[in-house]
């Protein structure tokens, strides 16, 4: 689990073809990687990946086929947040994130409103029922707070305000309009609609 507080952010340095996935080495000096040990979870953009080798300064993880196939940023060269797996008994400042990415969104615009900026996604339909007005959302790894949400036909607008902290210790910094960004709607939302739609489903019977 993690919190969806970025550590640091690193930086790809050497995508390997792998079979069908990649293996990626992952340039993080400023992580603290000194009580990482091979096996442990670390979120890259998000997406929870294992260690499998690790030095001062750098580690590699493998990304499955699948896994590239349900995210983005993944297989290339640039910026990735990462973030430690959480301890039991941290303080979660963000909200319980478990790295496993939901959907692709897409960045309609990224613009600057005062001294903070708003965020605009179009995040796929079928997370719409898990998107709601002051609940949080994870986007490429950070946790933020949902200000808006307008469903539309084919997919649901998100509308974000990043404070300038945010924007500067992160890779949102880089985001543009068509940017694609990995989602994870709410662990608590995902319940909760699970229990409303096998309620409906009961209700239906009689």
């Amino acid at each position: 689990m993690f919190t969806g507080i970025i550590q640091a952010v690193g930086k790809v340095r050497e995508p390997e073809k792998l079979g069908n996935g990649v293996r990626l080495t992952i340039h993080a000096p400023d992580l603290g990687l000194e009580d990482v040990k091979v096996g442990d979870s670390i979120a890259v953009n998000g997406a929870c990946m294992t260690v499998i080798e690790k030095t001062d300064t750098d580690f590699k993880v493998d990304v499955s086929a699948e896994s590239l196939s349900k995210t983005t940023g993944l297989n290339t060269f640039g910026e990735v947040n990462l973030e430690k797996a959480m301890r039991l008994g941290d303080r979660v400042d963000g909200h319980l994130v478990s790295g496993h990415v939901d959907g692709v969104g897409l960045v309609e615009s990224m613009e600057p409103v005062a001294e903070s900026w708003r965020l605009v996604i179009r995040a796929p339909r079928m997370l719409s029922p898990y998107l709601a007005y002051k609940g949080s959302i994870t986007v490429n790894g950070v946790s933020l707070t949902i200000n808006k949400v307008e469903d539309t036909a084919m997919d649901t607008l998100v509308t974000i305000n990043l404070i300038p902290h945010t924007v500067q210790v992160t890779t949102l910094k880089n985001l543009r309009a068509q940017s694609e960004v990995n989602l994870e709607i709410d662990t608590i939302a995902r319940y909760v609609e699970r229990m409303v739609s096998l309620q409906n489903d009961e209700d239906s019977l009689f």
